[in-house]
């Protein structure tokens, strides 16, 4: 991945609002980020931080109503998919695009086969005829570790485990050789062995089509090995942001420090208690107007509470959203 090539997905200035009776809820507050070719984006935080909404806005995804995209651009093959016809967003999603779901037990369809459903975007995008896509999908399904993969093309979901299910969408996902994968939380569903199995295959489908992935995770363990950059967020917004090598040896945000503390580790004392983050995330139902994380923060102080912080450039690619220095211990400078 060359460091001075130019992203093939950059966001800027993400807004989404959700009307609920109870009034709004803004679930994604001003977030901007830049994908390049070939290079592997985790983004982390607790259920509720924005994580798979960001991710969904991009594409069109959500219910309207209730969600109501209100500002930002994402440019895409050199168009904002915020501003294009249907048809033209259609075309990017699962052509270009591809998305892995979070829950595979609701993102299939129970009454198609696991084969008409992987063959659909094939006919679609790639032209292809039925016994082509037939092949083709008898590939992707032996390409993600499904065995006697020709026969189960004609299974239906139900006969299928959790994390086989979750196999399947992965399939769908790669079967148009996507310039961008977005997988939220792939490996949820699967057993630490086939976990890695799926892990080597992004990183093997990265090297072979230059495919860049956006992967969306609680596991901070699964982004140490695979990620390039990680992005960090909370109350819907990205409160850091840096490689990831920087990331767990010089966390600046106290969330990041807060998360990589939570880590379970086997060097402790057997009696030790987990380290947890006392409180709970904020329902955003105003835009940010100080920072969302002061109430949980051990280094909190007066201005956190009467102003959001933006995110600081620290060099080299890693930023912050904290008023607080951790590399000198103070305040930064108004």
């Amino acid at each position: 991945m060359p460091d001075g090539a130019l992203p093939v997905l950059d966001v800027q200035n993400l807004k989404t609002v959700f009307q609920t009776r109870s009034g709004e809820v803004h679930a994604v507050n001003d977030v901007s980020f830049s994908l390049r070719p070939g290079e592997l984006l985790g983004v982390v935080g607790e259920s509720g931080s924005g994580k798979s909404v960001t991710m969904m806005s991009l594409l069109g995804l959500l219910p309207t109503p209730p969600a109501d995209v209100r500002g930002g651009t994402v440019m895409f093959d050199d168009k904002d998919l915020l501003n294009v016809d249907s048809k033209t967003l259609r075309d990017v999603r699962g052509g270009k695009i591809g998305f892995v779901f979070q829950d595979p037990m609701t993102s299939l369809n129970p009454v198609y086969t696991v084969g008409m459903q992987i063959m659909e975007p094939l006919r679609k995008h790639m032209g292809m005829n039925k016994k082509q896509a037939a092949a083709r999908a008898q590939e992707l399904l032996e390409l993600v570790g499904i065995p006697d993969a020709k026969r189960r093309l004609s299974d239906y979901p139900h006969q299928f485990s959790g994390g086989m299910r979750q196999r399947v969408m992965i399939a769908i996902a790669l079967a148009c050789d996507p310039q961008v994968l977005i997988a939220d939380e792939p490996t949820t569903a699967l057993d630490v062995t086939i976990q890695a199995q799926i892990l080597e295959l992004m990183k093997e489908l990265r090297t072979k089509l230059g495919m860049a992935v956006i992967w969306i995770t609680h596991d901070l363990g699964v982004i140490a090995g695979i990620a390039d950059r990680v992005m960090v967020m909370y109350g819907g917004q990205v409160v850091e942001h840096a490689t990831v090598e920087d990331l767990f040896t010089d966390p600046q945000h106290p969330y990041t420090r807060a998360l990589l503390k939570t880590i379970p580790t086997i060097a402790g004392e057997r009696a030790a208690r987990l380290t947890v983050i006392e409180g709970q995330p904020p329902i955003m139902k105003d835009a940010p107007a100080s920072c969302a994380f002061r109430d949980r923060c051990d280094v909190a102080f007066d201005r956190c509470a009467v102003e959001n912080p933006p995110r600081y450039d620290l060099g080299a690619g890693h930023d912050a959203a904290c008023f607080y220095d951790a590399r000198t211990g103070a305040p930064r400078d108004a």
